[in-house]
């Protein structure tokens, strides 16, 4: 093929493209390559019309698309031209394109890797390879460090990514008690981020906590590939630095005319409702709280409520009261300006609902007097329950992006946590660095936020798993937390019939729920004979259905209560008329 650099204005995706006319892609992954070193790896094109048709490397187009719309300036992409007219030629290589790049899994990917860093390629020349970030080459490669008995347990998706990321931070000594956990019979291997507190001595503290130069720490510091930060193997050690630079920072005040700091008790919170601002000259205090994490804050000028109170009560007695400046316009006037001003601000939001979307989302994220957003707090009292949930990949795609949304508010200085604070100065902070960011930024933080302040076990988790045609079996599987709490014989004669046969629940329905559990076992492994390992119950459908006529079933009759607000011609219907699967009865 003829090879040429083209005008990205001059491409476009081909119809033969096997994406043609999907949503745009994601290319988080390749950008940064791609806006240092541009694109290195050919598009294959042809003539269509009076532009080329990008048959193979459409992610290639989007990420030079970006690359000019950001940095203004013309953007060239390496060709490779295509003879007219050969449809199936064109087809074929859009198919070998999109199936024969980076690999599907993170273990896929290892072997890839490796068999590329066993050629003494460096870790940036893979990710050139690849078209990936240097730190996801890492990441992968560091699979390396672990057994490979572990290995193989993720391979079969015995284990899941939070635990094996955590494993890589982990001695290989550490790693086989963790195994000799895994196979005991009486005891529970801990996973997810139980496994880090396990690893660390229950207080994985991160070094963005330290008060301390790095470069002095003579203790361990364990990099951590899959968090923003490495982590203190010896939480004493760290502690015992951390407590020496606490005490000079107090003394750096006190030099700076601080007269009282005062080091509140680990773990205790300092709330600035039970707390009035006052300056040093006047008495003003420093309060330092620390937390388990490691963290310190350092809170200026503040005396209690009760110090407040005591204070005005003896100025009042001894006449020491200063008179405060008259204000310049009386309280029905300072209303009247408010109001106005209110309007106005309110008709000109009217007209820019960019504007408004940054402005409704610092709302989300830091509240005001009329606004009040928590995020979701799971609260459940089964640890099993808690650990499965923190385990389980939808909460792995939660921390994830909860990491890449904070790297996008600390690139302009600004913590990110949803909190209510009604603090004016806070919340424009937030809508300050919102309105640095392009729309498509401000969307993903948007959407980050609605889904961890979207209420469980209500209608509206229905009503968004609908909508977004969410595959629940993509984000759950059985596990041994689901088998333990599964109780009614009725659901679980239920689920052998979907899974098995109606005739093989028949023939089990005396049968113990034990027996039952481990027929529904047997389906999704085969044991012996091919499996059904992406069976999944009616609860865990979109949407979802009861199993057993008439029994109450809270996600079954949720989805029945709203259903005929998102599909044409469905009635709504009492919740004891939720559909149930035609199983059996026990």
């Amino acid at each position: 093929m003829q090879l040429r650099n083209i005008p990205i204005d001059e491409l476009k995706v081909s119809k033969l493209n096997m994406r043609h006319g999907r949503k745009p892609p994601d290319i988080d992954d390749i950008y940064p390559s791609v806006l240092k070193s541009g694109v290195l790896e050919t598009m294959i094109v042809r003539r269509e019309g009076e532009k080329w048709g990008v048959v193979a490397g459409r992610r290639r187009l989007f990420a030079l698309r970006r690359k000019a719309k950001e940095t203004g300036r013309p953007v060239k992409g390496p060709c490779a031209i295509m003879a007219p007219g050969d449809d199936a030629a064109a087809m074929e290589a859009s198919i070998i394109e999109n199936t024969g790049h980076l690999p599907a899994t993170e273990m896929q990917q290892y072997e890839a890797f490796g068999r590329l860093a066993k050629t003494q390629r460096s870790v940036d020349e893979i990710a050139d390879y690849f078209g990936v970030t240097p730190l996801k080459v890492k990441r992968i490669l560091a699979l390396a460090d672990v057994l490979p008995e572990i290995r193989a347990l993720y391979a079969d998706d015995a284990i899941d990514p939070a635990t094996i990321r955590a494993l890589t931070m982990a001695s290989h000594d550490q790693q086989r008690a963790w195994l000799d956990l895994y196979h005991a019979e009486d005891q529970h291997a801990p996973l997810g981020k139980r496994l880090k507190d396990w690893l660390f001595g229950g207080a994985a503290i991160a070094t963005d906590k330290a008060l301390f130069d790095l470069a002095d720490y003579p203790g361990r510091v364990i990099e951590d590939l899959f968090g923003e930060h490495a982590r203190f193997e010896d939480p004493d050690l760290f502690w015992e630095h951390q407590s020496a630079a606490i005490a000079g920072r107090i003394d750096a005040y006190r030099e700076k005319g601080w007269k009282d700091v005062t080091v509140m008790e680990r773990g205790a919170f300092f709330h600035s409702w039970d707390h009035v601002r006052c300056p040093k000259s006047k008495g003003g205090k420093v309060f330092v709280s620390i937390r388990h994490d490691g963290e310190v804050t350092f809170h200026e000028g503040y005396v209690t409520s009760a110090e407040h109170r005591r204070s005005e009560k003896a100025r009042t007695k001894t006449g020491d009261v200063t008179e405060p400046a008259k204000p310049e316009m009386s309280g029905p006037m300072a209303q009247y300006i408010a109001l106005h001003r209110h309007g106005a601000a309110r008709a000109s939001l009217l007209q820019h609902p960019a504007i408004a979307l940054r402005l409704t989302v610092a709302h989300m994220i830091a509240g005001s007097a009329l606004w009040d957003v928590r995020p979701h707090d799971m609260r459940t009292p089964k640890a099993a329950t808690a650990e499965s949930v923190s385990a389980a990949p939808a909460a792995i795609a939660m921390s994830n992006e909860g990491l890449e949304i904070e790297t996008l508010f600390s690139e302009h200085g600004v913590r990110f946590h949803i909190t209510r604070t009604s603090d004016d100065y806070r919340l424009c902070e937030v809508f300050a660095a919102l309105m640095k960011m392009c729309d498509a930024e401000v969307m993903r933080v948007l959407s980050f936020v609605m889904a961890a302040c979207l209420e469980a076990g209500g209608a509206a988790v229905e009503a968004v798993a609908h909508v977004t045609a969410t595959d629940m079996g993509a984000y759950w599987k059985p596990d041994e937390a689901f088998f333990d709490l599964l109780r009614d014989k009725r659901a679980i004669n239920a689920m052998v019939a979907d899974i098995a046969s109606p005739s093989a629940a028949k023939a089990v329905l005396t049968d113990t729920a034990k027996t039952q559990k481990q027929i529904i076992r047997d389906g999704l492994t085969g044991n012996g004979r091919e499996g059904k390992p992406d069976w999944r119950p009616g609860w865990m459908m979109t949407p979802p259905t009861a199993l057993v006529a008439g029994a109450a079933s809270p996600p079954a009759e949720a989805w029945t209560r709203i259903a005929a607000l998102f599909e044409p011609g469905e009635t709504p219907c009492a919740a004891e008329d939720a559909p149930a699967r035609d199983h059996p009865a026990p």
